[in-house]
Formats: C-alpha cells, sequence, structure tokens
C-alpha cells in the first residue's frame, strides 16, 4: 500500500539529514581546536560556512522528509478509507449485523486516523533514529573510545524503564480501541434514538450509562498517559547524568592532556543524539501497538468473506423486457445464528400485471420476505426465481436494477429532493420525476416548497414528516421504472384518504409490472389480485380478500382488530 519511489525519497532526505545533524557537532570540534584554540579567525570563517551550508541542507532535507511522510500517511488513510467504504457497501446484512453499524463507523474513521497519525511518526523515525543511533555512536566511539563506557551505564538503564512503561502502557492502549467503540455505539444509540428517550423520560438514565462509559474510557487513558508521561522525566534525569559523566571524566583527561577540548564538545552532542535516538524509538514503539489494533480491526473488515457472492458465470437477466415474473418455491429461510427458522416453506408466484399483498401481524416475516427478493440474505433451502431464473444465478446488480424498492423506513438522504428521486434512475427526466410524485401523491407538497425539486432534504429526511418520506419513498421507486415493484409497508404512515388515492393511481402504472405491497392494514391490502396471510414465519393463508375473509381464521382475527367488525 505504500508508494515505493516515494518512501525512497524519503528515505535519501532523511539520510541528509542525519548526516548534517551530526557533521555540525564534528566540524565544531574542529573549529574550537584548529580556529579558536590557534586563533586562526580565517578557519573559523570557512568552516563556519561549511556549518551554514549543511545546516540549510539539514534543514531543507527535514522540511522535504516531513512533506513525504504526511503525504503518504494521508495517501494510505485515504486508501483505506476508500477500500472500507467499498467492502461495507458490498456487505450483505448479515455482515453489518455481525459488526454492527458504530463499530463500522468507528473501523472506517477513528481506527484509519490513528493508524495514519502513527504512520506519519513511524516513516520518519524509524528509519532516521536508528541511523542517527548508529552513525553517532559510531562517532563517539571512533573520537573518544575512553569515555564510551558512559553508554555502557545509561543505555541499558533506559532501555530497562522502556521496557517496564511499554508491558504497561501496550494493554491499556488497546483497551482504549474497544472502548471507543462501546462510547461511540452508546453515543449513536442516544442520537438515533432520542424520541423514544425523551418520550419515556429516560434522559437521566442514558446520561448515567454514557458518562459510566466515558468515565471508563477516560480513565483507562489517563492510566495509559501517566505511564507515557514518565519518558520525559526520565530521559531528561538520563541525559542530565550523561552530561554530567561526560563533563566530569573529560575534564580529567583534559586536564592530563590526553583529549582536546572541541572532543568533548563533540562526544557530549554525539551522546544526546544517541539517548534522544533511543528515546524517540520508545516513543513510536508504544505508538506501534496502538496501530496495530487499529490494523487488525480494520483487516476484520477488508478481509471479511461476503456470504452472497455473484456466480462465476451469470445468466443474463433482462431488466427491459416485455414479461416479467417472479416465483418464491418453497422457500425456507433462517437468520444467522438462530435456531428457528423465519419463513417456512413459502410458496407464490406472480407475473407482470398482478398485484400481490403480503399481510400479518409484527414478527410475522414480512419484511424478511422483501429482503429475500433484492437477494439481502441468501435462503436455506427452496429458490426463488425472477423470469425463471433463479436469483442465485443472476449478478446482484442485474437482480436489483429489476426491481424498485420503497423502504419501511422511507429513508431519505442528505441533498435535494431530485437526488434522491434519481438515486435509482440517474437518467430519469424531471417530467418523469413530477409523474412519479404525482402517483406517489407527493407533487402537491413538492410543488408548495420554494425550490421544488432543488429543495433541500437534511440528512434521513429530518425536514419532512413521516408521511412526506414515505411518498418521496414511493416516488423514488416509481421512478426506476423497474419491472418488479416492492413496497415494505411504506404506506404504513399515510392516511386512509392518501392511501387508497395512492393505489388507485398505481393502477395505470403498474399494468406491466409485477407489485408487491407488503402492509399492516387491511384497507391497504384489499383490492390485491392476490393476498399472502403470514404468520409466525408461515404462510398461513393465500386467496383474494373476499375469499380470506370468509374462510382464513388469521386473516378474520387482522380484520376484526382493525376494524372491529365493521363490514369491508
Amino acid at each position: 500500500m505504500l508508494n515505493p519511489k516515494r518512501v525512497a525519497w524519503l528515505f535519501i532526505f532523511l539520510v541528509i539529514q542525519v548526516v548534517s545533524m551530526l557533521a555540525i557537532p564534528t566540524i565544531s570540534a574542529e573549529i574550537i581546536d584548529n580556529g579558536v584554540a590557534t586563533g586562526d579567525i580565517d578557519y573559523i570563517i570557512k568552516y563556519g560556512l561549511i556549518m551554514i551550508a549543511i545546516a540549510f541542507f539539514g534543514f531543507a532535507s527535514a522540511i522535504s522528509a516531513v512533506y513525504l511522510s504526511s503525504t503518504e500517511s494521508q495517501a494510505v488513510g485515504a486508501k483505506l478509507r476508500e477500500q472500507l467504504f467499498d467492502q461495507i457497501l458490498n456487505f450483505t446484512n448479515e455482515e453489518i449485523d455481525q459488526f454492527g453499524t458504530s463499530t463500522l463507523m468507528t473501523r472506517t474513521t477513528s481506527d484509519v486516523l490513528q493508524i495514519q497519525q502513527v504512520l506519519v511518526m513511524a516513516l520518519r523515525f524509524l528509519i532516521m533514529d536508528p541511523l542517527r543511533i548508529l552513525v553517532a555512536a559510531t562517532l563517539a566511539f571512533t573520537r573518544e573510545p575512553k569515555l564510551a563506557f558512559v553508554f555502557l551505564i545509561i543505555v541499558p538503564i533506559l532501555l530497562f524503564f522502556i521496557v517496564i512503561i511499554l508491558r504497561k502502557v501496550n494493554p491499556l492502549f488497546r483497551s482504549i480501541q474497544i472502548k471507543t467503540d462501546r462510547l461511540n455505539r452508546i453515543f449513536r444509540e442516544g442520537l438515533t434514538g432520542i424520541r423514544v428517550i425523551r418520550a419515556f423520560n429516560r434522559e437521566e438514565y442514558e446520561e448515567e450509562r454514557f458518562d459510566e462509559a466515558n468515565e471508563d474510557y477516560a480513565q483507562t487513558s489517563i492510566a495509559a498517559h501517566i505511564y507515557m508521561s514518565f519518558l520525559d522525566p526520565l530521559m531528561i534525569l538520563l541525559t542530565s547524568a550523561t552530561s554530567i559523566m561526560i563533563i566530569w571524566f573529560g575534564a580529567q583527561y583534559i586536564s592530563v592532556g590526553e583529549m582536546a577540548v572541541g572532543n568533548l564538545v563533540a562526544f557530549t552532542s554525539y551522546s544526546f543524539n544517541i539517548l534522544m535516538g533511543i528515546m524517540m524509538l520508545s516513543m513510536i514503539i508504544t505508538m506501534i501497538p496502538r496501530m496495530q489494533v487499529a490494523i487488525e480491526r480494520v483487516y476484520q473488515i477488508l478481509d471479511a468473506q461476503n456470504q452472497i457472492v455473484d456466480t462465476d458465470r451469470p445468466a443474463t437477466l433482462d431488466a427491459y423486457g416485455k414479461e416479467v415474473s417472479l416465483a418464491f418455491n418453497h422457500v425456507d429461510f433462517r437468520y444467522p445464528g438462530a435456531e428457528k427458522l423465519a419463513l417456512k416453506d413459502i410458496d407464490f408466484s406472480l407475473k407482470d400485471g398482478e398485484k400481490i399483498a403480503i399481510i400479518g401481524g409484527t414478527g410475522a416475516g414480512k419484511s424478511t420476505l422483501a429482503n429475500l427478493i433484492l437477494r439481502l440474505y441468501d435462503i436455506e433451502s427452496g429458490s426463488i426465481k425472477i423470469n425463471g431464473l433463479d436469483i442465485k444465478h443472476v449478478t446482484q446488480h442485474d437482480l436489483r436494477e429489476m426491481i424498485g424498492f420503497a423502504t419501511q423506513n422511507a429513508l431519505l438522504f442528505s441533498g435535494t429532493i431530485r437526488e434522491n428521486l434519481k438515486y435509482g434512475n440517474e437518467e430519469a427526466t424531471d417530467e418523469e420525476l413530477w409523474h412519479a410524485l404525482e402517483v406517489a401523491q407527493g407533487a402537491d407538497f413538492v410543488s408548495n416548497l420554494s425550490d421544488g425539486l432543488d429543495s433541500r432534504v437534511e440528512q434521513g429526511g429530518a425536514n419532512f414528516s413521516g408521511g412526506q418520506r414515505q411518498r418521496l419513498s414511493i416516488a423514488r421507486a416509481l421512478a426506476t421504472d423497474a419491472k418488479i415493484l416492492v413496497f415494505d409497508d411504506s404506506f404504513s404512515a399515510l392516511d386512509f384518504r392518501t392511501d387508497a388515492q395512492l393505489r388507485k393511481a398505481l393502477e395505470p402504472e403498474t399494468e406491466d409490472k409485477a407489485v408487491i405491497i407488503i402492509a399492516q392494514r387491511i384497507s391497504t391490502v384489499v383490492d390485491a389480485d392476490q393476498i399472502l396471510v403470514l404468520d409466525k414465519g408461515e404462510l398461513a393463508g393465500k386467496g383474494t380478500h373476499e375469499e380470506l375473509k370468509a374462510s382464513n381464521e388469521v386473516y378474520q382475527e387482522i380484520i376484526e382488530s382493525q376494524m372491529k367488525g365493521e363490514d369491508i
């Protein structure tokens, strides 16, 4: 995923930066011993100018290295987010349920950001600091091997404390990532469920739940950073001890003529670079486990195997053919991990010009059946066929191109009404959009908006009522001009009058289409060619309204509960 060319240039600039960083104390030593000590002004000026030139090249290299590392980390982050989004879009409902929405959001944003933040530092310091330590140690041992014993004392002490701190910190950083998920999940539930929370006066309970998760996250984070905070004073203490030892022993060597003053100055600078290199490497090492956790979580998504894949040699499904048919042949389905079947032995068929209605109580399996038509889940046994082709033998794209779907929750995207209506058919004209709105009984309220089709839609359609959102959702399905129309309880927020007007307007529009209407209201399904009655996942009845009214007990109970015995 890293760009080899960019990383190669980064390496070159970091080498230049390290060389310039350590060349300066070396030249300083020469100036002190051969210029200052002898009073040679020309020597001082000459090597002073060389130092300035080296410092300039070092500065330019450092800026270039920062630019390249930042660019590379941002490119990696952008690529990861793109791959994650593409992968999640192709997830089945099963994979989405397995991970959870809040976790998917956290991994796409927070975890990728964590990878970027560590990567931008790791690309520089994991290359620069080993070089820095190696070159500084070589120069120090070459110039004054007599003082090398100082490192044999200080470096093991530093490494000992760094290892202890890392062993304490790494598990805490792993825990922080998990607790971030929990915090985001509670926060998301609070936002999406705000109406329910207020309706039941549960604000105080949700505040306590969030505060508990927030406090748990904060305490873990504080503990991790407390351990990390020991690194700075430890570094200051050991650096000071190193300087004292070098100056103490160096002064004695100078006094007896065994060391030049310039060498002492250079050796002090080398020691500082060695200790700072070790310090920076230790900081990066403490960050790497956090990045590893983030990478693991990201690749759990990227490596997840989609349970629903297209066959290698798909059959061709003509979305624009004159005729269309849909058939469920003794279909059984259960949700992943469930013991009981959600749908059992579902068997029916319809063709263009026919309308089937599906009715049943809450939890009867109506929306589950709609999801199976779109192949959002795969069935356990039986078959679902469109135009005689098993939907497993055609591509998901071709399958869904055949279907106009109005969802139960009438989800709208932020943007404009026009953009939402053209979501399933980008080629739809304004005339076609207005016609779809007229059929969906939404033309009146859209035309009354100041910007008409260009009126703004807030996230989730929050600036429209439930009934308006449903009408826009229905119009979006109609604008696709698909051969199969599925209305998944999408009339539920409409009043009886609008419901009746919409169904009447649908009649001439669906003469060449197969229509499935899923509903809980009897009034919505009475004019269907065939009504399927679902009860606890099983087909409890099949027939027209009059047939079921006369003979089907479950249907009679639904009528009784809704109409209180009134004649329909």
